[in-house]
């Protein structure tokens, strides 16, 4: 039960940097305010607890901060794709420019290059949060699902209050068919890299979350990939054969 307790408080530190945005689009709260109230208490979490569990020598540690470290990289892979689409007029403006402001509060007066490095800091923290939601979630055992990972994300992201925000339409359409191909691409992007990421350097891991709760169910979690199989511990005996005279 603690380490399921574990799992899941990691899993909602890592969602409140991704959730803070939209939020704040949707006119409930303003982004700096929860940057103060929830954005850096999640990441101080995140650095406990990650703490603790090196203390004792928890292999959860290590993937984690793999996950967190292969999601800031695969950001790059994302920023590859949506960068050129920017600069070709498939997306309406820069996002993580757009993000530094609000962060600083500075809408009235415009972005800086301390916003611009609050933005960028906050996108690639955002990818660091979605690596590690993902192999805590999917482990790193298949990475074909990072990619499917990375698109729905994108998805997500298309259906969120943030485009509906930018007055852009349903999906971006309004604004430019490359839209949504910009968005899922480079979301497809980062997932492909982050699935790829992760299993080099973790290996093929299962999941956490779902093996924690397995044991806690009263399964053997892990075990049961291990587990040896009934026939091979089957014995039969077989009498011996008497031949009998007639």
């Amino acid at each position: 039960m603690k380490r399921v307790m574990t799992i899941l408080i990691l899993l909602g530190a890592a969602s409140i940097s991704p959730l803070i945005f939209p939020l704040a689009e949707s006119g409930r709260s303003s982004m700096d305010a929860l940057a103060k109230l929830a954005l850096l208490p999640s990441i101080a979490v995140i650095g406990v607890f990650l703490g603790f569990l090196y203390r004792r020598n928890d292999p959860l540690a290590r993937l984690a901060v793999i996950g967190l470290a292969a999601g800031a990289v695969a950001t790059a892979a994302l920023e590859a794709i949506r960068l050129p689409g920017f600069w070709l007029g498939f997306m309406p403006g820069n996002l993580p420019r757009l993000m530094g402001v609000l962060l600083l509060d500075q809408f009235a007066t415009g972005p800086t290059l301390r916003s611009d490095i609050a933005g960028w800091a906050y996108h690639f923290w955002n990818g660091a949060s979605f690596g590690l939601i993902y192999v805590l979630v999917f482990g790193t055992c298949r990475r074909w699902i990072g990619a499917i990972y990375g698109v729905l994300l994108g998805v997500g992201f298309m259906l969120s209050p943030v485009v509906a925000a930018l007055g852009v339409g349903f999906l971006g359409l309004e604004f430019s068919k490359g839209f949504p191909v910009t968005v899922t691409l480079a979301h497809a992007a980062f997932g492909g890299v982050l699935g790829w990421l992760s299993a080099r350097w973790a290996g093929f891991e299962g999941s956490p979350i779902f093996d924690a709760v397995g044991v806690c169910l009263g399964g053997s979690g892990q075990a049961r990939f291990t587990a040896t199989s009934p026939l091979k511990s089957m014995r039969v005996t077989v009498p011996p054969f008497r031949h009998h005279d007639s």
